[in-house]
């Protein structure tokens, strides 16, 4: 298996490739609002195929489109995680850690294991 950090690292040379071709084609490099403008279009991208997996709509590209825009976004955050500073694996962990908290606190008490 493939750890976040080789999925970072594979991010980074993707983004420094972009960021030669921008330089290259538009004299400069994305900027963090940028990236994240790139995310939001990829989210709505990811939305119209998951609609066309369900059947509620016609896109072109099926499985392969979705796992590709999946990629896409996993890329995405990946980046503003890098561009922010944000420890992304530590950011997991803390915030799943806090739901699994949140969420147990408002379930019934049970016997049975959860997860």
């Amino acid at each position: 298996m493939v750890s976040l950090d080789e999925l970072r690292q594979q991010a980074m040379r993707i983004h420094d490739l972009y960021d030669q071709l921008n330089l290259q084609e538009r004299g400069r490099v994305w900027t963090r609002e940028e990236f994240m403008l790139g995310f939001v279009g990829d989210v709505g991208d990811l939305a119209k195929l998951v609609m066309a997996a369900e059947g509620a709509r016609e896109v072109p590209g099926g499985r392969a489109a979705l796992e590709h825009e999946l990629a896409d976004c996993l890329w995405s955050v990946l980046i503003l995680a890098h561009r922010y500073d944000v420890d992304m694996e530590a950011a997991f962990h803390r915030t799943m850690a806090e739901l699994d908290t949140a969420i147990n606190a408002r379930l019934p008490d049970s016997e049975e294991p959860r997860g």
